[in-house]
């Protein structure tokens, strides 16, 4: 899948997204989301994470567990920390 693309720094995991996801789900997820392969989001935030990379913004990738669970990966601005989270717990 390629090369991460930043540093994810700290990752965590919400207590419901730990309660929907597998462990496998979560770290192919930080994977995907550290190569740049930022899931099931719109063409414009697709190109908000692009210039997010390049300014230093926060990113956001959408992914959806194998059995229909929508879930974020949030990584800060600064690049410190990186959260797995269900949408709701935002």
């Amino acid at each position: 899948m390629g090369t991460p693309r930043f540093s994810l720094g700290r990752t965590t995991a919400t207590q419901g997204a730990l309660a929907e996801l597998s462990m496998e789900e979560v770290l192919r997820a930080l994977a995907r989301h550290a190569k740049g392969t930022w899931g099931d989001l719109s063409e414009d935030d697709r190109q908000a994470n692009e210039l997010a990379l390049e300014h230093g913004d926060r990113l956001l990738s959408a992914y959806h567990s194998v059995t229909g669970v929508k879930f974020w990966v949030i990584t800060e601005w600064d690049r410190s920390s990186t959260t797995v989270l269900l949408p709701e717990e935002y």
